[in-house]
């Protein structure tokens, strides 16, 4: 073990020693079965099982990330027990054994998540209930997130109900992070905890320590993780260039409830990716004079204000959200004819949202209703030293919704909502676009064979409005013509579940029609007017998934399968068409299993991705580079894992995660450019890490 890990994994302690002057005395940390609270006996019963997947969705659940899950829908719920088995370093991680959420990258900073083959700006992504607005660089991920802050993710692909806010074409996302009652042991007003991770491929140590509690009504929480390690290599022996990791986050939040119910929270969370990446972060081309490698400075923050009333009485049960995000990235173009000419170049895109909101309780189900709005703005300040310009767009909208969550008849649940919304879009010419729309959904489940055999379907119509301009595409000379199309959606789904001692079964098919997405290029010749902003696409993806599992007192093995195909304009879609739309992905499977010895405090488990190969991608789009296409190849990578607690001191827990174990050298299938040909030395797709071996250690005070 080097010095400075040694020096980084003393300071840790030392930290978590000074903030936890009760250290010390060593206390049983709270089962995981008991380490989230829920608000509800609703809650309670709707708990996905270890492997993430509820599909048995009762009438109104609190998925504790978005929106409540709606009936009928297809919901996919990463919960707090199925985080701590997992114990992700990042998104693809959060969501592994989900064949229909696949994420690309092989780094956190250029991570996308794709729902049902489609990209998650076409979803209405939240953190903590804060609308976000990430689309800064298509090279780059959508959302940078540190899986330490996360408690839960919720994933509602296809129909969204009303309230999961604006623009949820083809879906819902949603991420919790971590409170301080999630935290707490059992009879305990205060604790802490101090974590440490050394990856071997990478030589990366990733350190964390939190300091949290509760007393007369008042909750906080201060948690700060940083990770710092050099390039990986892939599973050829390839050491890939701009790899290594230089990363800090934070979270920070305050609370106060009263004794009559009336619940207070402000939090921060803060993430910043600081390191040298491939010029394009996610893909390795060689243009002109171009580096290799530029540094990616990539920030993003996320404010919340959360009012919530946990005693509700009747037909008051408030709820108010107001928040800010942003997310930014600092770095410097290079021209492709002269290395001389450097550019240093700022995007960010923000978003100041909020919502007001009640539900109201009826003796068959409830209804929420409410307003939101949100106001986005995308800049880019190009500071040429010639030719500067700063550009951005900006757009401002307001919603009414509605979403009634009922059980009308014995053995039927039934959901359905709508929303209306007025949008004011303002381009780079300060020109001005007003536009507004009608949203709606339906779904239900009906149990065919009470507690065996359910069946659902669901189909919603979403108007999205004009979504803003990825900012390294924003040009100064950019015109709108007559205006730019609001982008609209229709969705259907319909699927099965059959449950039966312990084995559970089920199957989904889907479909998504986005129609009119926006897809801006920074300029483009004829038969496009070289310099207009407005060009639309339209995209169909469908599929279809099933899956098994069975679960025991000691664990559970599941199996899961999906086919999914995006098509853009008619055509199979590819990488390169399919920016903030889709990517190829075709037919994947998840293998997972999991058990606990208790009497050791043992627990083991692993997952298996393979992807079949693919020649969809051999179709070529008539937007399509000239460079030759390829079909993508198949792939199998294997995980395991070991995680001990020593009952003697069930304080302390040691994980070793064994990843990529038979050293598969692959692209992730959900990453851009390899589809398309290399064209020579310096051109290439970014390969996922090889074999790595990672050891981590908590401590809890």
């Amino acid at each position: 073990m080097s010095s400075d890990l040694l020096r980084a994994l003393t300071v840790s302690t030392a930290m978590s020693i000074f903030l936890c002057p009760e250290a010390l005395a060593q206390s049983a940390p709270a089962p995981e079965a008991e380490a989230g609270t829920t608000t509800s006996e609703e809650n309670e019963e709707a708990q996905a099982p270890a492997g993430g997947t509820q599909l048995d969705t009762i009438l109104v659940v609190d998925v504790g990330a978005g929106a409540n899950a709606t009936a009928g829908a297809n919901l996919i719920t990463i919960d707090q027990q199925e985080i701590d088995r997992k114990k992700p370093q990042d998104l693809r991680e959060v969501f592994s054994g989900e064949p229909q959420i696949a994420v690309g990258g092989a780094i956190p900073s250029t991570q996308k998540i794709y729902v049902n083959g489609v990209d998650e700006n076409n979803l209405a992504v939240t953190v903590d209930g804060s609308r976000q607005n990430n689309k800064v660089f298509h090279h780059n991920g959508t959302y940078l997130l540190d899986p330490a802050l996360l408690k839960a993710a919720s994933v509602q692909a296809g129909v969204a109900p009303a309230d999961a806010g604006p623009g949820a074409l083809a879906g819902s996302l949603g991420f919790e992070t971590k409170d301080a009652v999630d935290l707490l042991e059992p009879g305990r007003n205060f604790g802490c905890f101090v974590t440490g991770i050394w990856d071997t491929n990478s030589e990366t140590f990733t350190t964390g320590v939190s300091g949290f509690g509760q007393q007369d009504g008042f909750e906080y929480l201060g948690y700060i993780n940083y990770g710092r390690g050099g390039n990986f290599t892939a599973g050829n022996g390839q050491e890939m260039p701009g790899t290594g990791t230089d990363l800090i986050s934070g979270l920070a939040k305050i609370a106060y409830e009263s004794v009559e119910g009336h619940r207070f929270e402000l939090s921060h969370e803060q993430v910043r990716d600081d390191a040298l990446r491939p010029y394009r972060a996610n893909v390795y081309i060689d243009r002109g004079a171009e580096p290799e490698l530029r540094n990616y400075d990539l920030r993003r923050q996320n404010t919340v204000f959360t009012y919530t009333d946990t005693s509700p009485e009747g037909w008051w049960d408030p709820k108010i959200v107001l928040a800010y995000s942003r997310t930014q990235i600092g770095t410097l173009e290079t021209d492709r004819t002269d290395a001389n000419i450097v550019s240093p170049t700022d995007g960010a895109t923000s978003s100041f949202n909020g919502k007001v909101e009640n539900r109201f309780a009826l003796d068959i189900g409830s209804v929420t209703a409410g307003f939101d709005f949100y106001n986005d703005r995308a800049d880019l300040d190009y500071l040429n030293s010639t030719e500067p310009f700063f550009t951005d767009e900006r757009a401002t909208n307001i919603g009414a919704y509605a979403q009634a969550r009922l059980e009308p008849f014995d053995r039927t649940r039934i959901s359905f909502g709508g929303r209306a919304d007025h949008q004011w879009f303002t381009g780079v010419d300060d020109s001005d676009w007003n536009n507004a729309g009608i949203s709606g959904n339906i779904s239900g489940e009906y149990d065919l064979m009470p507690e065996f055999l359910t069946v659902k379907a669901g189909t919603s119509h979403v108007w999205g409005g004009v979504p803003l301009a990825e900012n390294y595409l924003q040009n100064p000379l950019w015109t709108y013509g007559d205006g730019p199309e609001p982008v609209t959606s229709n969705n259907y789904t319909a699927g099965l579940e059959a449950r039966y001692n312990g084995f559970t079964f089920e199957a989904n098919v889907f479909r998504t029609d986005i129609n009119d997405a926006r897809l801006p290029v920074f300029g483009r010749g004829a038969p496009v007017p070289a310099f207009t902003s407005i060009r639309t696409l339209d995209l169909v993806s469908k599929g279809w998934e099933i899956g098994g599992r069975y679960d025991w007192d000691a664990g559970f093995v599941s199996v899961k399968y999906a086919d999914i195909n995006a098509d853009v304009d008619g055509k199979p879609a590819d990488t390169e068409i399919g920016r903030y739309l889709t990517t190829p992905l075709g037919q994947i499977v998840m293998i997972g299993a999991g058990y606990t010895f208790d009497d050791w405090g043992v627990k083991v488990g692993g997952d298996i991705e393979i992807a079949l190969k693919t020649d969809r991608t051999l179709v070529r789009h008539y937007t399509d580079p000239t460079s030759a296409k390829k079909e993508l190849p198949g792939y199998e990578v294997v995980n395991a894992y070991v995680e001990w607690t020593p009952p003697s001191k069930p304080n302390f827990t040691l994980r070793a995660d064994a990843l990529n174990i038979f050293d598969e050298d692959y692209t992730d299938r959900a990453a851009y450019g390899q589809d398309f040909a290399e064209l020579g030395p310096g051109n290439e797709p970014h390969k996922d890490p090889g074999r790595s071996f990672r050891l981590s250690v908590t401590a809890r005070f």
